[in-house]
């Protein structure tokens, strides 16, 4: 990975950043769909250019799938369930990369992480398909950034910094959506949390896809 590649992915990726906090802080959150699709784009054309040069082979189609499901939830505001499902299909997918990378699948964690999950769910009397599915999703995500810190390596560090980035911003989705449950200070550090977390993580993913030598 050349510093001349790597400046041309982060240099745009920080004006992007920089742009639509600023929009979100300012209240212009509208405005700022475009900015946060585009850097979600620029990381696929990033970690697809990667692959070409010897990089990971799995980290492109999970943020072909991240982006699609970006177009549904972000971009189009609706089909909800088939956004968070494609969610739970780049989880699969990095659950497939911490295989290969040696990692346990760690099914105990995943499916009682899915069940304490369904269980909240059904406690605050907000148990539907979409929320269930979220559970799901969630408990994958949750389990792939812990096992990813076992994974040795720049790469494997990057990528265990990014999905541990990943949880923080669905977290802030998660408290944005129980704006009656939570205190209002919460609320709007959600709001501007989610994508203060999501583009970050979504850029170490695609950095830990290069090519092992140059990690």
């Amino acid at each position: 990975m050349g510093r001349n590649t790597l400046l041309l992915f982060l240099l745009p990726e920080g004006i992007l950043y920089a742009g639509f906090l600023a929009m979100d802080l300012s209240g212009l959150g509208a405005w700022s769909i475009w900015p946060k699709y585009a850097g979600i784009l620029l990381c696929l054309a990033f970690a697809c250019l990667e692959a070409t040069r010897g990089g990971d082979k799995l980290v492109p189609p999970a943020l072909a799938c991240t982006a699609l499901a970006d177009l549904f939830l972000l971009v189009l505001n609706r089909h909800y369930l088939l956004g968070v499902a494609i969610f739970l299909v780049v989880q699969i997918l990095y659950l497939l990369r911490l295989r290969r990378a040696g990692t346990d699948s760690a099914l105990w964690l995943r499916s009682g992480l899915a069940l304490l999950l369904a269980l909240g769910v059904y406690w605050l009397g907000m148990a539907s398909p979409l929320n269930l599915l979220v559970c799901l999703y969630f408990s994958q995500l949750l389990s792939n950034a812990c096992l990813a810190w076992s994974v040795k390596g720049r790469s494997g560090r990057l990528f265990a910094l990014g999905l541990t980035l990943f949880v923080g911003c669905d977290v802030c989705v998660g408290l944005f959506n129980l704006s009656g449950l939570v205190p209002d200070p919460l609320y709007q550090f959600a709001r501007v949390g989610m994508w203060l977390f999501y583009l970050p993580s979504q850029v170490l993913i695609a950095l830990s896809a290069c090519p092992r030598k140059e990690c």
